[in-house]
């Protein structure tokens, strides 16, 4: 029997089928660098688009999937952030230079 899959031990052997068994999502750990896929927003502000935002991941949250990360984006994109967008994150009591994403935002890279 395969990790994947799983037997019917409560029929005859003629019988037997397989099933598949979920997957676990991978915990991707902290200081993983990762790209943010191009259709996700800012979850704070929507109009925001972090699509190819790189950074790093410095914490995570969550004993099971989906896990939660805390991002920090590198000196290149922070060079380029809209000064409104600071502003917006300042105003809200955000720090601009994090984000919280889940694992089907993004993708490890390097």
């Amino acid at each position: 029997m395969s990790s994947l899959t799983t037997e019917r031990h409560d029929s005859s052997p003629a019988e037997k089928t397989s099933t598949p068994v979920r997957n676990k999502t991978a915990r991707l750990t902290v200081g993983t660098a990762i790209r943010v896929h191009n259709s996700v927003n800012s979850p704070d502000f929507p109009d925001v688009s972090f699509g190819d935002w790189t950074g790093k991941i410095v914490e995570v949250s969550g004993r099971k999937a989906p896990f939660r990360y805390f991002v920090e984006w590198d000196d290149a994109v922070v060079a380029k952030i809209p000064q409104s967008y600071v502003d917006r994150c300042e105003e809200q009591q955000i720090y601009f230079r994090w984000a919280c994403l889940n694992d089907s935002q993004f993708e490890a890279i390097g």
